[in-house]
């Protein structure tokens, strides 16, 4: 996911609604099972460095390249070559200024998101997750965000797209261990943005057609600060 556009958000963005407040690890939630909320932002700062101080930054896919466009393959195989290519997932987003990056915008099909990305109160949250399903909401915490929304993939566009303010994810780390993640407002629709990814679905496909095709001339006109990969 791209960083948030400052300056289009306060033009255009639509102010969030009052967020519900975030369930502490061990809560309950819709299916009364404990969560157990996994912590990612001890030594943040530390793990994202060493990560892409390890790893190789690759050129970013963009709309249109058929591996945006279907669902990724789960992971299996939680070994060397994964741990690898999240070390050039954390490269490839700090290259691209990102706060969330999915394998297949580095044209890998696997099921594995990297993010670094601050939450509403700016607590910085870093990690990776294999496998990721966000849980479905109770209609007393689906509170929607209509901020501004960008991609890495669809490069210098930005648009208002509503979505939960609270968000739970599910998955495994490198590890193949199971995790939960959790977080509100940017960091709740990084993680949102970065599993629709892995189901083959971009930001914009969520769009009107019009605002879609507001976004694609934004992207036509505008000029990456990093390497895309082009489309044949």
């Amino acid at each position: 996911m791209a960083q948030q556009d400052s300056a289009r958000q306060t033009a255009e963005g639509t102010p969030a609604a009052e967020a519900p407040e975030p369930a502490e690890s061990g809560e309950e939630l819709e299916s009364g099972e404990d969560l157990g909320f996994s912590d990612d932002t001890a030594g943040a700062e530390e793990r994202e460095r060493a990560h892409r101080e390890r790893g190789t930054a690759r050129p970013i896919t963009v709309v249109g390249n058929p591996v945006l466009h279907r669902r990724c393959q789960d992971v299996t195989e939680f070994d060397d070559k994964l741990a690898q290519l999240i070390d050039d997932m954390f490269a490839s987003q700090r290259a691209a200024e990102g706060v969330g990056l999915a394998a297949n915008q580095i044209g890998v099909d696997l099921r594995v998101f990297v993010y670094d990305c601050p939450d509403d109160d700016g607590v910085r949250h870093v990690g990776a997750i294999c496998n990721p399903v966000i849980e479905e909401l109770p209609a007393e915490r689906r509170v929607l965000d209509e901020s501004n929304e960008g991609c890495l993939s669809v490069p210098t566009a930005y648009a208002p797209l509503a979505r939960p303010d609270y968000a739970v994810c599910r998955g495994q780390d490198a590890q193949g261990k199971p995790i939960v993640v959790h977080g509100t407002g940017y960091f709740a629709r990084c993680l949102q943005h970065e599993t629709d990814h892995l189901d083959g679905y971009l930001y914009i496909d969520r769009l009107s057609k019009r605002d879609r095709k507001e976004a694609l001339r934004q992207m036509a006109e505008g000029t990456p600060r990093y390497e895309t990969v082009p489309n044949d």
